[in-house]
């Protein structure tokens, strides 16, 4: 999952319609891994595919577990200097919105439970905190 950040701090953020959850959630680009492919080719592949952008930087923000009961894990990255081009959507990714926030709008909204799952949020987080500490 990559957290797409432009020139002027804005993140490219994906909204969609989950009626099972109950209405429009906030999401970053992102997906599974394909056969033989790197977690950072998942995310770049991802990035192009939802946002139709391809990032010239890329910093990794980890590897998390999803959830206690399997082993799988969330590879997260920030991705920096952008160029955009077109969205490459497929049938179920076709209906996504992709919008551009202020990353401070972004994090008002992880506050406000705008986030469907947790691994946007914390790549938001964990991108910010680190732009803060370095």
């Amino acid at each position: 999952m990559a957290r797409p950040l432009h020139a002027n701090d804005l993140v490219a953020l994906l909204s969609a319609d989950f009626p099972g959850h109950g209405g429009e959630y906030l999401f970053l680009p992102g997906g599974r891994r394909e056969d033989g492919e790197s977690a950072l080719g998942c995310a770049r592949r991802e990035l192009r595919k939802e946002a139709g952008v391809t990032a010239h930087r890329w910093r990794p923000l980890g590897s998390h577990a999803i959830t206690l009961g399997s082993p799988a894990r969330i590879h997260l990255y920030e991705a920096r200097d952008l160029t955009l081009g077109p969205r490459l959507l497929t049938e179920p990714a076709e209906n996504y919105k992709l919008m551009w926030w202020p990353i401070v709008d972004a994090l008002q909204a992880v506050q406000e439970g705008r986030f469907l799952l947790p691994a946007g949020p914390l790549a938001l987080l964990l991108a910010t905190h680190c732009s803060a500490a370095t």
